[in-house]
């Protein structure tokens, strides 16, 4: 069962001052002109709004009373809200701007397969914090999940707004996939998706070490298990294990042939890897960071908040005035 007393140990705030992240986008068709959607993001409680969704997250864990959560789902729907962001002066959109994935395109996305959950979790948040927009709230979402598992602080500031409808959205999904059929396309394709965000490859794994939450489900990306022993809670125990573990093709499940799609299993059967997380450890510049990780878990902690951060800002243009908020 998740340990929520370790949860709430990591919740400490505080305020200062960072550079702003450098990627922004084209400004979308909002349904909130840039000053009003200012003003609610100055008059917003943002230390309220975690308490209240990191309340949400205990909750659920003891309800569901299975060691599973809504941390990983969290982390996932802020990293999906963000990652369609289709690179600067390609004039397709995507990004974190908008709370874009309450509609079709982005919702019926095989990628968000799932993330229904984590939008239907949080509309109670949204009924109690009403000045905070879904794209904030998607967003910030992500933020206090890691914070609440143990992961480092993450820079984060408001003023996201959100748009009358998903007609800005990019028209193909931009998200990453798991294989693309071989060692060569998948890593090929790992840094093309990411490249595209302005992400060098330090970057794309520290990124990828937020596999250390959560887990994977038949009924939506069709993979099975989670990646690690602890999946709600936030360490470099996913690089120690793509290191340190055998790792071989999943060939049965529950006793029976395996007929989803290609992943990796180590020698219990209860842990997985995609063949995306195993480029980590077969492109020789990927694996030195990787291992760089292993070692050092401040240092990954300290390139993750920084990664994520600019993650979220992917096609937001923020007041030039806004301040920062960071929570320690």
């Amino acid at each position: 069962m998740m340990n929520t007393t370790a949860i709430r140990f990591g919740r400490r705030y505080g305020a200062g001052t960072l550079p702003a992240a450098a990627a922004t986008g084209a400004l979308l068709v909002l349904s909130l002109s840039p000053s009003a959607a200012e003003a609610k993001s100055e008059s917003l409680d943002v230390n309220a709004v975690k308490n209240s969704i990191a309340d949400l997250i205990e909750d659920d864990a003891e309800r569901r009373g299975d060691g599973t959560s809504l941390t990983g789902t969290f982390v996932r729907l802020a990293w999906h809200s963000s990652g369609s962001y289709m690179g600067a002066g390609s004039g397709c959109g995507g990004g974190s701007n908008g709370g874009l994935m309450r509609f079709n395109p982005e919702a019926s996305w095989g990628a968000n397969a799932g993330l229904g959950v984590a939008r239907k979790a949080l509309e109670p948040i949204k009924a109690k914090h009403p000045d905070i927009s879904y794209a904030d709230l998607y967003t910030l979402s992500g933020v206090v999940a890691v914070e609440e598992s143990g992961g480092p602080k993450i820079p984060f500031r408001l003023g996201r707004t959100d748009a009358d409808s998903g007609e800005t959205s990019p028209k193909v999904c931009g998200l990453p996939d798991a294989d693309k059929g071989s060692l060569k396309e998948t890593t090929q394709h790992v840094r093309d998706v990411f490249y595209r965000m302005g992400f060098n490859d330090n970057e794309i794994v520290a990124l990828l070490g937020a596999h250390a939450l959560g887990r994977c489900h038949t009924d939506r990306s069709g993979y099975w298990g989670p990646w690690t022993f602890a999946e709600n809670t936030f360490s470099n125990e996913y690089f120690r294990l793509l290191i340190e573990e055998r790792w071989s093709p999943k060939m049965t499940h529950n006793g029976k042939p395996w007929d989803g799609p290609d992943q990796y299993e180590d020698s219990t059967g209860k842990l997985m890897m995609l063949p995306s997380d195993m480029v980590l450890i077969q492109d020789p510049a990927f694996k030195k960071v990787v291992e760089l990780y292993v070692k050092d878990e401040d240092v990954f902690f300290k390139d993750f908040a920084s990664a994520f951060a600019k993650l979220l800002e992917l096609g937001v243009s923020f007041p030039a005035t806004k301040a920062w908020y960071q929570f320690w």
